[in-house]
């Protein structure tokens, strides 16, 4: 790596601190996916058009294929493999869409859920139609959606019965 094209960060990850030497001309979906090997990220169109690549930043969502890794650096980034608590269990989330088979080839799954997670921080109870506009940034070619949006009405409800705010 030449090392006048590329840059110290440090940023959060997951809720880890990391410090990474990147090249200035990585996205963020690289970064993540190849320097520390998290694959959850899915990259797509390379385009911003799919959202396979979404992620958190600072809590909102991101395409991570349009964002450079060092437009990340003193930021929070979260992941679909943040989403989970750290004991393993499954984010209400992603216990939904296993549960409401909101998912089948599983490509489009990370954006989705990363997707519907700010929306479910911003908006604990959402109509069909507002988890519809949530998602229609994000490319499915399996579930025709009605699968996804059942999941997401699912984890609200069940995100508000138990008082979960993450």
């Amino acid at each position: 790596m030449d090392t006048t094209l590329s840059r110290t960060i440090s940023l959060k990850v997951n809720g880890s601190a990391v410090q990474a030497t990147v090249d200035v001309r990585h996205t963020l979906a690289d970064f993540l996916r190849h320097q520390l090997e998290l694959t959850g990220t899915h990259l797509g169109c390379e385009h911003g058009v799919c959202g396979a690549c979404t992620v958190l930043v600072d809590g909102r969502s991101a395409r991570g294929c349009l964002m450079l890794a060092v437009q990340a650096h003193g930021r929070e980034v979260t992941t679909v493999e943040g989403l989970a608590g750290a004991d393993g269990r499954l984010h209400p989330l992603q216990q939904a869409f296993k549960d409401h088979h909101g998912l089948q080839c599983g490509f489009c799954t990370p954006g989705m859920l990363t997707t519907l997670s700010e929306l479910l921080a911003d908006n604990p109870d959402p109509s069909e139609a507002q988890v519809r506009v949530a998602i229609s940034g994000n490319l499915c070619r399996c579930t025709g959606y009605q699968s996804i949006v059942d999941a997401t009405l699912a984890a609200a409800k069940s995100m508000r019965a138990s008082g979960a705010a993450r």
